[in-house]
């Protein structure tokens, strides 16, 4: 049995190490706010944190994983506060809404590397994560509000 902690949660999980780690949060925690997508990581739907680093879950092991925290959606805030998603919530930036997990969750591991973002600097970091819906240009205006709360700035 491997032990996770997700979401400041230990969890016991019978999988096999060479299982991704997506479908060991969707089927066996029940955690599925983290989106499949491609399978390949290209798409970044299934955009998840391991030690603070935003990292594609559908191309992590479950084996690779063992004492890493890990934090989904789910785990970002508890009251859905956190500045990023305060900033999808005020621009109404999603259209269909299933990227935008992970699209969140990039956004908020980028923003704590980078407090001050250009708009080129956003798009290099955002361009991962790919939008059926074509919402790119509220994911940039939403980082940057973002990253304005952060600071104190807005909201």
């Amino acid at each position: 049995m491997a032990k996770l902690s997700v979401n400041g949660r230990a969890y016991f999980v019978d999988d096999e190490p060479d299982t991704p780690l997506l479908w060991v949060l969707r089927e066996a925690l029940q955690l599925t706010g983290t989106k499949f997508g491609c399978g390949g990581g290209h798409c970044g739907c299934c955009t998840v944190h391991i030690n603070g680093e935003a990292m594609r879950s559908c191309r992590v092991r479950l084996g690779d994983v063992e004492g890493a925290i890990i934090t989904t959606i789910e785990g970002l805030s508890a009251t859905s506060d956190h500045p990023v998603q305060k900033a999808w919530v005020e621009l109404q930036v999603p259209q269909c809404g299933y990227c935008h997990s992970g699209q969140i969750m990039q956004a908020a591991a980028f923003l704590t590397e980078n407090v001050n973002p250009t708009d080129d600097e956003i798009d290099v970091a955002m361009r991962g994560n790919l939008c059926r819906c074509m919402t790119y240009l509220r994911v940039r205006k939403a980082v940057k509000l973002a990253a304005e709360i952060k600071s104190g700035g807005k909201l």
